[in-house]
């Protein structure tokens, strides 16, 4: 698979100044800027950079960032399934994950994160994947937002459809195990209908399984 890559922006104004949301960036674009400290939502701020500066240069690797002057922020990134995930089984090279979308307080209320996604989805080779997001309510803000877990949700639900990602059934574990988790999904346009049949038993691999040993 080519996994092309080409690059679109949207530029807005806040009362905290300019931003440009822009993507997808190697890590020799994204070397030119400063990440902000307070991106700390899955490590701490200098490794989430490193963390993203690597999967920017993976094949199939993708980061859109937001950026206000010189600064990184907010981002999203895109790349192959965990291989530890289930969603890597059959190594689906037209299956990415959304694995991380992540905004400062301080410049949420301007829809940063839907616009992270709008941006993304502009490139016309992403009709080529099906793109997953799996949402676990305990990576949330609740705390940084004041919000309880379905009012996340919801806002979650809504940011997501800006990228055309809407939920999906499946029966993996860690999803089910609580009824505000959700796996998201978009299939592209250009998908064949062999990846979506591939990808349709992922989403069920557990019941896969247990026909497959006929109990």
């Amino acid at each position: 698979m080519n996994h092309a890559k080409t690059y679109h922006y949207e530029a807005l104004d806040t009362e905290h100044g300019p931003v440009i949301v822009e993507g997808p960036l190697p890590s020799k674009e994204l070397n030119k800027y400063t990440f902000n400290e307070g991106l700390t939502a899955f490590r701490p701020a200098e490794k989430q950079f490193d963390a993203i500066k690597g999967i920017a240069d993976f094949d199939e690797g993708r980061i859109i960032i937001a950026r206000n002057n010189e600064e990184i922020i907010g981002y999203v990134t895109y790349l192959h399934p965990d291989p530890l995930e289930r969603w890597s089984e059959g190594n689906m090279e037209d299956l990415i994950e959304l694995g991380a979308i992540e905004v400062i307080p301080k410049f949420r209320g301007y829809r940063i994160g839907s616009r992270l996604l709008k941006v993304s989805m502009m490139d016309d080779y992403m009709e080529n994947y099906i793109i997953i997001s799996t949402e676990y309510y305990w990576h949330w803000d609740l705390k940084g937002t004041g919000l309880n877990i379905w009012d996340y949700r919801k806002v979650m639900e809504k940011m997501m459809a800006a990228g055309g990602l809407t939920p999906s059934p499946t029966d993996d574990p860690e999803i089910i195990s609580h009824p505000a988790n959700c796996l998201m999904v978009k299939v592209g346009q250009l998908v064949p209908e062999t990846s979506v049949e591939q990808f349709d038993k992922l989403r069920f691999l557990t019941r896969h399984q247990y026909r497959q040993t006929g109990r």
